[in-house]
């Protein structure tokens, strides 16, 4: 058998040879004919799987190693007989470290407390859940916002948009690209939600680029509608608009989602997804070894420090978030080698953390948050 790998997913590299002739190729750049003779492909969100590339082709299974799944035409794939996936919810733990990064510079350079602010988040699935749980662990006031789990779970949990617009300091996006629709998600951040926004708002982006109309954001930040923004994801990636890009307070190139830890379980659940399908012993896998920075016990000195305090030391320590604004806006069209040769960055529990001189609090909020604890 014969399976198109896009050359930019990690850990892959030589685990399917064994059974199959593998053939590596930017994503961007697969065509039909490289599909011709193939019977699967593992790709990431570069590669749009519709009737142009995939029609008169072999193949039988798609694997996305992504969350997301707007880049495959699923209405074809059903009509076609073609079996696909997504790995749905592995690198939430990623954005996640992502949104907490954000929100302490932002809470640093605005010169506020997280605790007690209040927070809307606009789509709970994986990656909102988590970013909820990590928020209440900081003290902040969440509401949440999802109308197709309200449909399914009630009202009693979440809160309508209007609601999120009216009463939040923060608004985080983590929702899917739907274009039409009863939840229609496309350029949802449009003039009116804009107008609607309150001089002190913060308003982040990490899910997809679309859900934003790039002129719409454009004009309400020239016009400081709102105080500060976040931008992960682009309209049009990844030719993005410099203007927008220069009117960010943090604007990075798509890789929220880009740890090591997230990169691994999204390439080991495409692996195992294709193993079930053609039954190649594979359904357990999972790479040998993720790489490691070198200072992954850190040490903090707690005297007259606060636990907030503390907690943004702690991330700063994992991630820094301005590295990757600071790459981008110095070399913009260089996005997409931006995210293939994108710096390690391991999540919260690969990180075990000494506290000196800790009140009784500190701990517990530390492991909560996903760090380990170290005795020695």
């Amino acid at each position: 058998m014969k399976i198109v790998i896009d050359k930019d997913i990690p850990f892959i590299h030589r685990v399917l040879e064994r059974d199959a002739d593998v053939v590596y190729l930017p994503g961007r750049d697969i065509s039909r004919g490289d599909l011709a003779d193939a019977d699967a492909m593992i790709i990431r969100t570069r590669t749009r799987c519709d009737a142009t590339l995939l029609k008169g082709t072999k193949v039988k299974f798609i694997a996305s190693a992504t969350i997301g799944f707007d880049h495959i035409d699923t209405a074809f794939c059903r009509e076609n007989n073609i079996q696909w996936t997504n790995a749905e919810g592995c690198n939430s733990s990623s954005v996640q470290q992502y949104i907490t990064a954000a929100l302490f510079h932002l809470a640093k350079k605005l010169q506020f407390r997280l605790a007690g602010k209040t927070i809307g988040i606009v789509g709970v699935g994986n990656v909102g859940s988590k970013v909820a749980a990590v928020c209440s662990t900081l003290g902040m006031r969440v509401l949440l916002n999802d109308p197709p789990r309200e449909r399914l779970e009630g009202s009693g949990t979440f809160v309508s948009l209007n609601t999120i617009v009216r009463e939040s300091d923060i608004i985080t996006f983590h929702v899917p690209l739907n274009r039409e629709g009863v939840d229609k998600t496309f350029h949802m951040i449009d003039d009116k939600f804009l107008a609607s926004l309150k001089k002190h708002q913060i308003l982040i982006n990490s899910s997809r680029g679309e859900i934003a109309d790039t002129r719409a954001l454009r004009m309400a930040l020239k016009a400081k509608t709102f105080v500060a923004s976040v931008l992960d994801v682009w309209e049009n990636e990844p030719d993005i608009d410099l203007d927008l890009l220069g009117l960010v307070d943090i604007g990075t190139p798509h890789i929220a989602g880009y740890s090591a830890d997230g990169k691994a379980n999204g390439t080991a659940m495409s692996v195992r997804a294709i193993s079930k399908f053609f039954g190649l012993g594979l359904d357990d896998w999972f790479p040998e070894e993720i790489p490691s920075p070198q200072d992954t016990v850190i040490t903090v000195d707690c005297r007259d420090l606060e636990s907030e305090t503390v907690v943004g030391m702690l991330v700063r320590h994992t991630y820094d978030i301005m590295g990757d604004d600071r790459r981008l806006r110095n070399s913009p069209r260089t996005f997409e080698k931006q995210r293939a040769d994108y710096p390690l960055r391991r999540e919260f529990p690969t990180y075990a953390v000494r506290l000196l001189q800790p009140k009784n609090n500190f701990g517990s909020l530390i492991k909560k948050i996903g760090f380990k604890i170290s005795f020695s």
